[in-house]
């Protein structure tokens, strides 16, 4: 059964503050959602009444500090040492960055705010934050005259039920919306469009601007592709789309999953991250005409400084349990962290060459990543390599599945959180209390899964045990 849809806000896209209290003014405004980004990059905050947020809420307003020291049950681990019940759970202030006030075209009535979250008697940015981990390397790039541009290409599951059904049923028996593998297959998708439509309208409605939506390779498997921008204005829009896409397919009375494996016999889902980096002028630092497929020297040192620092990044691309089940020969999810020119078997992918375009595609990252943790670690270790020139090793050629010695991306999440945590580069980069926090996330992670029994072991070892 379809829900009734919304009435539409005659208002898309961004807004100033004096627009928005115009819009309250006139009634086609009554909700303002103000959210933060939590560790596993949801949407986590208030609504408020219009009126209010207009006359004080858009200063600031608060939030429990446990929002970035919780896992993906919304539980409260011990061993966190930004907070903890000893020291009281207080508050973090919310403060809403005005540059990301848009309206929210599928909710009616509704305009959405990001917000930074700063220590409540310092105000200065909370240095675990997903949002500010990200800043502090866009702040390093600024400092040395570049901005990064960076795109990710969502993939996620659309299934018949709607969350409450997939819920009733224990995420068992689900019903893709596709019965065969759609890549790029029109007559399937053509199926599809009452969500995918919804979709691609109501993001571009939120300034969100969609360039794409296509079927991918497995039954029932969608990708939403939108245009590049700067790395923090692409991480915001990434966290929104998330949010959208379940909120759209909610209201449609059906469910989508952005799971890195959602079934053992599926595609995995990934995001893969389209990186590049610009001079204040507007010209392509990565692009030299003379180079080796167009690339730059500084291309080569940023190349070079994601591949050293390959292991260490994982988690931030990969950050749960679930994510590394993704990883397998011959399904378009590398294995292997080499560099290839536009080869998808490759984790670090060089496309575009020959052009002001030529980038670094990422493919290792899942879609279940939080954007501003991939993005602050894919750009931390591009700077090493560029500040330490660093030599890229020789493009990998053919099938890098069956690529013998050559670099493995890390198989667990245990290897993956060791080798983050023992990264001096992320430590002098995120600073060593950030990197400590998320390795205990990670900590947390799999200690709940090995305590767990699933249903594999019981259907393995039940009777013949």
């Amino acid at each position: 059964m379809l829900r009734e849809e919304t009435k539409k806000t005659r208002r898309t896209g961004k807004l100033t503050l004096d627009e928005l209290r115009e819009l309250v003014d006139a009634g086609e405004i009554d909700t303002v959602i103000a959210a933060q980004v939590d560790m596993q990059g949801r949407l986590m905050g208030k609504r408020f009444q219009a009126e209010f947020f207009v006359n004080s809420a858009w200063e600031e307003t608060h939030s429990c500090n446990y929002l970035l020291a919780t896992d993906m049950e919304m539980a409260t681990p011990d061993g966190y040492k930004a907070t903890s019940w000893e020291a009281g759970y207080g508050d973090y202030v919310m403060k809403p960055d005005l540059a990301t006030l848009r309206v929210i075209p599928w909710l009616e009535g509704t305009a959405l705010v990001l917000c930074d979250v700063l220590d409540h008697h310092t105000h200065k940015e909370v240095p675990h934050s997903p949002r500010a981990i990200l800043k502090r390397q866009v702040d390093r790039l600024e400092g040395m005259g570049m901005t990064a541009n960076m795109a990710t290409e969502l993939e996620f599951f659309l299934f018949k039920e709607s969350f409450e059904e997939a819920h009733s049923k224990g995420y068992r028996g689900m019903s893709p919306i596709s019965a065969y593998n759609e890549d790029y297959h029109i007559f399937q998708t053509t199926k599809e469009e009452n969500v995918m439509r919804a979709i691609r309208n109501g993001l571009n409605g939120a300034d969100i601007p969609v360039e794409c939506s296509k079927g991918e390779a497995d039954a029932g498997q969608e990708e939403i592709n939108v245009r590049y921008s700067d790395a923090l204005t692409m991480a915001d829009r990434h966290s929104i789309i998330k949010n959208g896409c379940k909120e759209i397919a909610w209201q449609q009375g059906q469910s989508v999953s952005f799971m890195a494996k959602w079934n053992y016999d599926a595609a995995g889902s990934s995001s893969h991250v389209h990186q590049s980096l610009w001079g204040k002028d507007g010209e392509s630092l990565f692009y030299d005409p003379s180079g080796e497929y167009g690339m730059s020297k500084m291309m080569r040192h940023y190349l070079a400084g994601l591949l050293k620092h390959a292991d260490a990044i994982t988690y931030f691309l990969a950050p749960n349990i679930n994510s590394y089940k993704r990883f397998a020969a011959g399904t378009f999810a590398p294995t292997k962290a080499i560099w290839s020119m536009d080869n998808r078997t490759a984790g670090y992918r060089v496309c575009g060459d020959g052009t002001k375009a030529v980038r670094v595609e990422c493919r290792v990252g899942g879609a279940d990543l939080n954007p501003y943790l991939a993005m602050a670690a894919l750009l931390a270790a591009g700077i090493d390599g560029i500040e330490k020139e660093m030599e890229l090793e020789p493009e990998f050629r053919g099938d890098a599945y069956g690529g013998e010695g050559a670099r493995e991306i890390p198989t667990t999440l245990r290897d993956a959180a060791v080798a983050m945590k023992t990264s001096e580069m992320l430590r002098d980069a995120f600073g060593g209390d950030v990197v400590d926090h998320y390795a205990h996330a990670a900590k947390i992670e799999q200690d709940e899964y090995d305590r767990r029994v699933t249903d594999w072991e019981v259907a393995r070892g039940f009777e013949r045990a």
